[in-house]
């Protein structure tokens, strides 16, 4: 086999949480500084931006042009594609419905024409990126309320093609797309449209738990860390992603990584327990565990192959 690419990041390089941490050291002080900062240590972020508003190309341009040639962005979708609410105010000025500028909006709000304008100028944001080769995936989060069905199916690759001819990636969140016989189903229907499945590390129990298969269903394949939190369902944002993986905790998750590697070309790992530099640091953690010196469990059961990691 090939040599594969295994690439390491956080979700977000500029939460709140993480500014104030004190992960970034002083004279990263802009946020031109700290995405080149941020970018020295890892190889790979996930953009959590673009899922509150949609940018403009300049501002995916500076990002482009701030980070190293092999640098890769995974960039959300803007949260009305996904079936969620937006605030009225982060739409652009003249595609807010009723001229309002307050409160939130939801697809059925838009008319037909104003939802396709926002698509192209969500695909205008992301070209720039593209274009220069940093693309990763753009990840497609779906709501918790949405269950396995046609319906959902329809949804999913309503979105899918209006991305083409980038990858996607997409995260369920809703226990029934792995209930039982929907499991393979799901599988399937990712698999046949190119799509990848986003596999997840999270709280179990939940009406929106997913269990941590790991599967490539297209490339890249896409690993999220969540976290434990008990607060999962509780807690604000910062509670429900509140969370520090113990390093046997991100030892055991290496070696089922280099698993999925052999059977892929290309993975990305995100960490997602983004709270207070937390992410950073456990990134920092298993892409040491990922390195070629770490013994793995095993090693001499059979012969691995060759793996770039990029943290």
């Amino acid at each position: 086999m090939d040599m594969g690419t295994l690439k390491v990041g956080t979700s977000s390089w500029a939460d709140r949480s993480l500014l104030a941490s004190g992960w970034y050291p002083r004279s990263a002080n802009t946020p031109a500084g700290r995405l080149a900062y941020y970018a020295e240590r890892f190889g790979l972020v996930e953009v959590d931006t673009t899922y509150y508003a949609v940018p403009v190309p300049e501002t995916t341009a500076a990002w482009v042009d701030r980070t190293p040639e092999d640098f890769t962005f995974n960039v959300k979708a803007f949260g009305l594609f996904t079936g969620h609410g937006a605030e009225v105010a982060a739409l652009p000025r003249d595609l807010r419905p009723d001229g309002r500028d307050t409160g939130r909006v939801r697809r059925r709000d838009l008319p037909a024409a104003s939802y396709d304008e926002l698509w192209q100028r969500f695909r205008e944001a992301v070209a720039p990126i593209a274009g220069a080769g940093k693309l990763g995936v753009l990840l497609f989060q779906f709501p918790p309320w949405l269950a396995h069905g046609e319906p959902a199916k329809r949804r999913i690759l309503d979105a899918v093609e209006r991305c083409r001819p980038w990858r996607v990636a997409v995260e369920l969140r809703n226990a029934s797309w792995f209930d039982g016989d929907n499991a393979p189903d799901t599988v399937g229907f990712l698999a046949r449209h190119d799509i990848s499945m986003v596999s997840v590390d999270m709280p179990q129990g939940h009406e929106s738990s997913i269990p941590p298969l790991l599967l490539a269903t297209a490339e890249p394949a896409v690993m999220r860390f969540h976290g434990h939190s008990p607060e999962w369902t509780t807690g604000d944002k910062e509670e429900r992603f509140r969370y520090a993986y113990r390093d046997d905790e991100l030892a055991d998750w290496a070696g089922r990584l280099r698993d999925l590697a052999d059977e892929t070309d290309e993975l990305h790992v995100l960490l997602n327990n983004c709270c207070a530099g937390q992410a950073q640091r456990d990134a920092a953690t298993l892409a040491a565990l990922l390195g070629p010196e770490a013994d793995w469990p095993n090693r001499a059961a059979r012969r691995r192959p060759a793996l770039r990691v990029v943290r």
